[in-house]
Parts: structure tokens; sequence; C-alpha cells
């Protein structure tokens, strides 16, 4: 079966524009122009948008979709297994974020009791989720199972007290290293502070503290570009300039 723009907008749930863009930046072509001047969609076309919103709704940007679909090994089938898993982690999200949305309100109708731990539980199961799905591989390549593991159970013990404060020092942590960058002199005093302060952060989510762990996830928000931009989105250099000073505050700059 062959559609037209309208047609294939409506059956899929999007715009004629967003199509019709699709084809401009050339993630979507239509199968043919007719000798009308319409774009005309075929089979392929409607699985290939079927693919393109799949990787929208799992947050990818269009410039790595139009990458991975019109790379000439891109496998539909092994493609459609990836989204299927990648859907279930996070309905596994957000049905631990609904139980503990459930357990909230039957807590404010006073119908149960729910601890402070158990308010928080299901944020931390997400955060841990979340942070397996985008760093996890690397993350247990360069420190191993049993560490990344003891990290995620002492997050998942954490206290509620325990998490405003480590939220806090974040937030702190934050504005001084802004401060320090603006220094340019990542062993000046403002810039080994905002290193403790890394160091601090880091022992309320790792089970053991070494320097030269701490130094090497340091390279590693140069290294991994997520991590860079993470740290470069208000002043590009950041993520270099925390990475020069928990060298130096580790003494591992030699």
């Amino acid at each position: 079966m062959e559609y037209t723009v309208q047609k294939l907008g409506k059956l899929a749930g999007v715009s004629t524009r967003t199509l019709r863009y699709y084809d401009e930046i050339g993630i979507l072509k239509p199968a043919r122009i007719n000798s009308s001047g319409y774009r005309i969609y075929g089979q392929a076309e409607v699985d290939r948008l079927q693919q393109i919103l799949f990787y929208r709704e799992l947050g990818v940007n269009l410039e790595s979709i139009r990458d991975i679909v019109t790379a000439p090994d891109f496998d539909g089938a092994a493609a459609l297994k990836e989204h299927r898993e990648k859907l279930l982690e996070k309905r596994k999200q957000l049905d631990a974020l609904i139980a503990n949305v459930d357990k909230t309100i039957a807590l404010t109708e006073g119908r149960i009791t729910m601890s402070n731990k158990e308010k928080f539980e299901g944020f931390k199961k997400n955060m841990i989720e979340d942070n397996e799905k985008k760093y996890g591989k690397e993350v247990r390549e360069k420190y191993g199972e049993d560490t990344v593991n003891k990290s995620n159970a002492k997050l998942m013990n954490m206290t509620e007290e325990e998490y405003q404060e480590v939220t806090k020092l974040s937030e702190d942590l934050s504005k001084t290293l802004a401060e320090a960058f603006k220094t340019g002199d990542p062993a000046g005093e403002l810039a080994q502070k905002a290193a403790e302060m890394h160091k601090k952060w880091l022992t309320y989510y790792w089970h053991d503290y070494s320097k030269e762990a701490h130094a090497g996830l340091a390279q590693m928000y140069v290294d991994d570009e997520r991590f860079t931009a993470y740290y470069d989105k208000e002043q590009p250099g950041t993520a270099a300039f925390l990475r020069d000073a928990v060298f130096i505050y580790t003494g591992m700059n030699k």
C-alpha cells in the first residue's frame, strides 16, 4: 500500500510538516514523487518511520537517528529487539515511580503508613537504572561489577537526611567549580576546594574511595563526551578544568 504525506501523517500521528522536514534532512525520503509532484511512501518508508518514532520516544536526537537508520549495516529486526529491551527498562522505571506515587497517595489518605526511606525508594531506583542505561557499560568495564554493585547498594540505603545533604553538596559544588573556573587556575584555592567537595560528593555514592579512582573518574569526564557535555554546558572547558584540579588534589598529575 502507498501513502501520500497527508495519509502517512494521519496513520502515524505526526504532522505533514514533520514528514517534509524528515525528507529535507534525509532521514525519511519518499519512495517516489508522482506526476502531480506529491511525495509517495511505500511499506519500507512506513517501517522506517516506525523506527524513527521509536528512537524519538527513547530520547535520541534526530541527527543520531539519521546516522543509525541510514547506516549500510542497519538491521531493522535487531533494532526492534533493542527498542523492546529499552522500552521494558523504561516501563520498569515508570512502574517503580507509579508504585511510589500510589503509596504516597495512600499515605496522605491515611490508608497506610510509609517510612521516609520508602518515599525516596522509587526515585533512587530510577536514578540507578538511568545511570546504568547511560553509563553502566563504561563504568563497569572501568571499575568492575563488584564496585558498581556496592555503589548502587549504598545509594539504595541512603537516608532522607543523606539525600538532602548530597543534593545540597552537589549544588554547592557546581557554584564553587564555576567560580574556580573563572580564575583559570586548577591549583588555586577555589579549584582545590571544588576538588575536595567533589571527593566528599563521591563518598556518598562510592563504597570505597581511592585517589586513583577519583582521578580516573575525572579523566572520564574529559574522555566521554556525555560527561563533558554535562560539565561544559554553562562554561566550555569546565570538565578539563575539574580533571586538572582533581589530578592536582589527588597527586596524580605527575
